[in-house]
């Protein structure tokens, strides 16, 4: 567990927190953060891939406009976060971050994408956008409905909460009617039902939602 830096494609680089298993990995895992960077949350959602066997990275996606940013979940730093994802970052320099990540992970076999919100919407990006994918699971990623023209090139599945003013349901039945190779599930929760520093956090349909995506991994990587 620790720090470590990747180099992307076009040589910047950036930090990632790496999560590794006691023992032999079973493969690789990127997981993909939220608008608040990579914080305690994101390294506890690593650490808890890496107890289930995998080689968990999680790159730093905001490094190239702020290093090292870890906000928290309400006020300016929502606000911070967001000026960060959609305004500061420039997509296609996330996705060479990703794509970075996605190659170091692959040292250890197959590679998954799982993220959460921001990182929903990044997970889906890579499904269909970057190369060396087996699989990804993508919670509650907002846009994703507005990206529906694209095609994955792995097996996704998705979370949504029906709660979640952020994700409106008739946006998930979108995604459903335009993509039904994915595999959808809607859960009686709010937007970040898995994170358990929110209020919003719901623990029932966060196990379920662990579970699966579990049983998704084991299954494709």
């Amino acid at each position: 567990m620790g720090q470590r830096q990747v180099r992307a494609v076009d040589g910047f680089t950036f930090g990632a927190y790496e999560a590794m298993p006691a023992g032999e990995p079973k493969a690789g895992l990127v997981v993909i953060q939220e608008i608040f960077g990579v914080n305690n949350h994101i390294r506890e959602v690593a650490d808890g891939y890496a107890a289930e066997g995998y080689a968990v990275i999680a790159p730093q996606l905001f490094d190239r406009v702020e290093r090292n940013v870890e906000l928290g979940y309400a006020g300016d730093d929502m606000t911070r976060g967001i000026e960060l994802a959609f305004q500061g970052l420039a997509r296609e320099d996330a996705l060479k971050d990703l794509q970075a990540s996605i190659e170091e992970a692959s040292r250890f076999g197959k590679v998954g994408v799982v993220g959460y919100c921001y990182g929903g919407l990044m997970t889906w990006l890579s499904a269909c956008d970057l190369s060396g994918v087996s699989c990804a699971s993508a919670y509650y990623g907002g846009g994703i409905a507005n990206e529906l023209d694209r095609q994955a090139t792995c097996p996704v599945m998705m979370h949504f909460g029906e709660l979640d003013a952020h994700i409106p349901l008739t946006d998930v039945e979108k995604i459903k009617a335009a993509h039904p190779e994915a595999d959808v599930h809607v859960y009686a929760a709010d937007h970040g039902f898995n994170c358990d520093h929110r209020e919003s956090h719901h623990a029932e349909s966060a196990a379920t939602a662990r579970q699966r995506t579990l049983a998704f991994f084991a299954e494709h990587l």
